[in-house]
């Protein structure tokens, strides 16, 4: 009982015999080249396959799928399993927090002023700007 020819067998022998035939024809031109006296040179040069793919049959992708499948089981059951994280509750700040925090900040800053305005020598905001305006009165009296 002869074999049962499928599309991919068929298709797969086409391609072999044209392989073979690329090959049978580079080797008639350098025999020929050999009786005319010219150099050796092949004219025809084999064409790479463009879009010729081999296919799998269904049958060999589920298998390969198969195996891949039982490989990553195998895998996992000698894996150590993982225990979920306890969920972490976010923390709330209440607002008495909340407004000791912004009275503490406050007082910080009022302490780092201080110390700011001691170091300068003393002047307060309002000693700094009140200095301009009597450069002021003092140029105007000199102008006069």
């Amino acid at each position: 009982m002869p074999p049962k020819l499928t599309q991919e067998i068929i298709t797969a022998a086409i391609d072999g015999f044209e392989s073979q035939k690329t090959r049978i024809d580079a080797q008639i031109q350098e025999l020929r080249a050999i009786l005319s006296g010219s150099p050796v040179e092949s004219a025809v040069s084999p064409e790479p396959a463009k879009g010729k793919r081999r296919k799998m049959s269904a049958a060999g992708r589920r298998a390969i799928a198969e195996a891949q499948r039982r490989r990553w089981a195998e895998s996992k059951k000698h894996a150590e399993p993982i225990a979920p994280e306890p969920v972490k509750h976010k923390r709330k700040l209440s607002r008495a927090g909340r407004a000791a925090i912004v009275a503490a900040t406050k007082k910080r800053w009022a302490l780092k002023r201080a110390e700011d305005a001691k170091a300068q020598g003393g002047t307060t905001k309002a000693a700094q700007k009140k200095a301009p305006a009597k450069r002021t009165a003092l140029t105007q009296a000199a102008a006069q």
